[in-house]
């Protein structure tokens, strides 16, 4: 293995080894978080050993946590007792067996099966001024001692080691055609009216690249469309105790093709959503970081739709905005906007596969 991700207890009595800490949903599967506990016995003074698995919404930053308000809401939790043996003992994964034989005779293997509908790792984008750790969705491996699996009072600092990890989703391999969407819209002291359709490639577009979007624009009214505006927004739906949903446009573009009464346009734009270029940066939804190092949008969150997910939920559009001015003795009242929006999935492709040596 190229690198092992380890982290031991103040006590030095357990250390927790993971192979990696990027773990996928594939939709219908997610990926087993699989790892090796060290466990020392001489230092365990009675006590037995557990590990979990959490995924958690965290409101804010830990040093918030104060007069017994949590600022963090558990979604999903599992433990399990690694020390001493309950007996039960599977088959060991590959990734497990090169951890054991970095760890040794003291290694007690674990695994955790995660449900298909917790989300992803998503952060929201703290301001220039915020400090602390940032809201959002996080999973966290943890090795403690304690009496029982539950115990009542959170065990010392000491007594643990944490490894935060990401569950992540990938671009699906096959990519089908783009949607479609058309208005006709009619206006005051007109007849006629003006004919707006806006396509797309494809369906899903890689972080970084750019979005074609393809207009066609038939204006039968004696108006004149004067401006074309894309853009793209994200919209970010909270789901904890209510639902709440955020949108933040995060990429706009003009251009400045104007098309007379009775003319027609068909032309093929680009534009290209980043996070270096959002003009708002604070509270959009960014894909879960380990470190404090660079990172992209959130990626569309990808659902077979069966149970409502709690967390943070990403989705995306793309808007096609016409603005028509009035003409004739009443001007600016007869004009207005025309304007369709096309469903996008913006994600990052599945790297190649690692083979464990």
């Amino acid at each position: 293995m190229s690198k092992v991700y380890k982290k031991t207890s103040g006590n030095g009595h357990i250390a927790l080894y993971l192979g990696k800490r990027d773990f996928v949903d594939h939709v219908d599967s997610v990926d087993i978080v699989d790892g090796v506990l060290k466990v020392d016995p001489a230092g365990l003074d009675g006590k037995k050993v557990f590990v979990y698995l959490a995924c958690a919404f965290r409101y804010g930053s830990e040093d918030l946590d104060v007069i017994g308000l949590s600022f963090r809401r558990d979604i999903w939790i599992k433990r399990i007792q690694v020390y001493p043996p309950t007996g039960e003992t599977a088959a060991q994964t590959p990734m497990q067996e090169c951890l054991m034989k970095k760890v040794g005779e003291q290694g007690c293997p674990f695994s955790f099966q995660m449900p298909t509908d917790l989300p992803c790792s998503v952060s929201l984008q703290p301001g220039p001024n915020d400090t602390g750790k940032a809201c959002g969705v996080d999973f966290e491996v943890k090795g403690y001692l304690a009496n029982v699996a539950d115990p009542p009072d959170e065990p010392h600092k000491k007594d643990t080691c944490r490894l935060m990890i990401r569950k992540i989703q990938f671009a699906p391999a096959n990519n089908k055609p783009g949607p479609k969407a058309e208005i006709s819209r009619q206006f005051m002291m007109s007849d006629k009216p003006v004919n707006l359709e806006a396509s797309l490639e494809k369906e899903i577009y890689y972080h970084g690249d750019p979005i074609t979007v393809k207009v066609k624009i038939h204006n039968e009214t004696n108006k004149v469309v004067k401006k074309i505006q894309l853009s793209v927004e994200q919209l970010t739906n909270v789901v904890l105790y209510s639902s709440d949903t955020y949108t933040k446009a995060i990429c706009t573009e003009e251009f400045g093709e104007t098309i007379e009464a009775n003319a027609t346009l068909e032309k093929s734009f680009q534009i290209t959503p980043l996070l270096a270029n959002s003009p708002e940066k604070r509270g959009i939804s960014v894909d879960g970081r380990l470190k404090d190092g660079d990172t992209n949008l959130a990626s569309t969150t990808l659902s077979q739709g069966e149970k409502e997910m709690l967390g943070i939920i990403v989705g995306y559009k793309v808007k096609v905005n016409l603005m028509v001015s009035g003409g004739g003795l009443l001007g600016g009242l007869t004009g207005s906007d025309v304007t369709v929006e096309l469903p996008l999935t913006l994600m990052s492709p599945k790297p190649a596969e690692v083979i464990l040596e």
